[in-house]
């Protein structure tokens, strides 16, 4: 039995890059998935924190975060916002920064590890990304949290308990440290069975080539084994 492919996505649910990376990973894999020796594949995501000094209600628009946070003018942030809409466009990704409400994310990521737990980490990252850039939800408050929570299936109960108890705070620690080891800086990024790296929001196509490479490592692997 071929061992998967483990893929480990250090990201950000406010990071307008890694929901683009994830949406091609994701296309990526799907390509290779139509191959007569389809590549096997577990994905998990990880806690990254881009802007952990950000407060839970962020006075002012993105734009405003951008230029603040970079030092940059207004002008300068919208057009790099704009830029970034159209390559999320490319990916099939509807952006709305006019709407979105910046905010710390640490809560979110404690949520996802709760999922996690619960083999449902896939689901709940795709629902707040979609919520953060698409529907201008606030993900730094409990209340919307637990409502997407149960969006895709986790009790509510539980999932309230999870943030408010602070018991997955350590794993989100956890990761940062992972990542600081690997010397991560940047994300989305990508780590392919503890030994290849991938930076950035790479197109589809080099998604399904790096997992067909990966696959056909894994084989010969076991062609070795066996003989």
């Amino acid at each position: 039995m071929t061992e998967p492919i483990k893929i480990d996505v250090w990201s950000d649910i406010a990071c307008p890059w890694c929901y683009i990376g994830k949406r091609n990973l994701e296309k990526g894999l799907a390509e290779a998935s139509g191959d007569d020796d389809a590549p096997e594949v577990e994905v998990t995501f990880h806690s990254f924190e881009l802007s952990p000094d950000t407060p839970v209600d962020f006075d002012g628009g993105e734009t405003d975060y951008l230029s603040s946070h970079k030092g940059i003018s207004r002008e300068q942030a919208q057009q790099m916002l704009d830029r970034v809409t159209g390559v999320a466009a490319d990916a099939g990704l509807e952006y709305r920064f006019d709407v979105l409400k910046h905010t710390n994310t640490v809560k979110a990521h404690e949520l996802l590890h709760f999922a996690k737990s619960e083999g449902r980490q896939l689901e709940l990252a795709e629902r707040l990304m979609s919520a953060y850039f698409t529907e201008g939800r606030h993900l730094g408050r409990e209340d919307e949290l637990v409502s997407l929570a149960t969006d895709v299936g986790l009790d509510g109960d539980a999932a309230r308990d999870a943030l408010t108890s602070g018991r997955f705070l350590a794993a989100v620690r956890a990761d940062q440290a992972q990542a600081s080891a690997y010397g991560i800086n940047g994300v989305p990024f990508f780590v392919i069975d503890g030994k290849y790296g991938v930076s950035g929001a790479q197109p589809a196509e080099a998604f399904a080539q790096i997992a067909r490479q990966v696959w056909a490592e894994h084989r010969e692997a076991d062609e070795v084994e066996v003989a």
